[in-house]
């Protein structure tokens, strides 16, 4: 078990699912609440972490939301991606896809470009400095209507240079993927790319939603995909996708124990699955403390990590040659 948690901090990996706003520590939400005079309903650090537990996704929004409200200035956003970018040094996370969600922002009055320009500062510095390449996929949240996310896009216009895609999060059960079915198309013929959280708490139909409506690059999430075996068989010819996250599904009882976990299953059945660590703050660690979790609790083998780190490259939106790069260092990390 040492010698499979030797080669996981060992490997050069991606990340694919991460929401910079759910890498906000209880030690920086309020560093930022006192520093720009937000009143929040805890005393102390001790407080917020221990209004981190939740047993549902819903309960998990509702402290996720709250938590955003001391996020206002530039240099917040900086901040807050900057220290998730020395989480991905410390776990040797060379390449990262980040989520944000401009609408949770500009509805409380913080600018669009305040929030992009602060976490696209943070990603040069992280290239520059730690040398992390980085993508950035921007939101849209289900639970508004799809006019409220073609604002979004629209505000968005003037940075498509830097935004690699678009994707789809928030509360899954009752907003279906057809519901913004316009406004990923509109996305697609801007030239982005397209990835939905599908299959988490929604059932497999949402899966097939999110690839047949949304034209979907990638499946975020997609365990209940499982259910349907027409599915899992078209995920596996097409080689679509999925941005696993063990940890959260622990968390947001998507699973009972990460003993149920699905992943070896995954692998098993030709689908090209991905670990990453979606809300790290909130869900109790990063990239290879997920990895690590799926050791202890079903032996994930060398050969599994080997074939998940691999993913984690073939499955990102970096052109052919980094990915073969990438590739050559994992192979040679792993021989080392």
């Amino acid at each position: 078990m040492n010698n499979e948690k030797q080669l996981i901090r060992a490997l050069p990996k991606a990340e694919l699912h991460i929401h910079i706003e759910g890498s906000l520590e209880p030690e920086m939400m309020f560093e930022l609440a006192q520093r720009n005079g937000v009143k929040l309903p805890y005393p102390d650090v001790a407080a917020i972490r221990a209004a981190y537990e939740f047993n549902c996704l819903q309960d998990f929004l509702d402290l996720y939301y709250q938590g955003m409200s001391v996020l206002l200035t530039q240099q917040d956003f900086h901040d807050l991606t900057w220290a998730y970018l020395q989480r991905c040094r410390d776990d040797n996370v060379v390449h990262t896809e980040i989520f944000f969600d401009p609408q949770g922002h500009t509805a409380r009055g913080v600018a669009f470009d305040t929030v992009f320009e602060g976490i696209w500062s943070a990603l040069r510095r992280g290239e520059q400095d730690l040398g992390i390449s980085s993508r950035v996929i921007m939101c849209f949240l289900r639970h508004l209507d799809e006019e409220d996310a073609f604002a979004t896009l629209q505000q968005a216009l003037p940075f498509l240079d830097r935004i690699e895609g678009v994707g789809l999060d928030s509360s899954e059960v009752g907003h279906p993927p057809e519901k913004f079915l316009s406004v990923f198309q509109r996305a697609g013929e801007l030239g982005l790319k397209r990835v939905a959280h599908a299959g988490e708490e929604g059932p497999p139909e949402y899966v097939v939603g999110a690839l047949d409506s949304l034209r979907v690059d990638r499946v975020d999430h997609g365990n209940r995909s499982l259910e349907d075996s027409a599915l899992v068989e078209r995920l596996a010819r097409e080689q679509i996708p999925l941005t696993v996250c063990p940890q959260s599904n622990l968390r947001l009882a998507v699973i009972d124990d990460m003993t149920n976990h699905p992943i070896r299953q995954m692998l098993a059945c030709g689908l090209k699955a991905t670990i990453n660590s979606d809300d790290p703050a909130y869900f109790g660690g990063y990239v290879n403390d997920n990895f690590n979790a799926l050791v202890n609790a079903i032996e994930l083998n060398r050969d599994e990590i080997l074939s998940l780190v691999r993913n984690s490259f073939e499955a990102s939106f970096l052109d052919p040659e980094s990915i073969s790069r990438h590739l050559q260092a994992v192979a040679a990390a792993a021989e080392a």
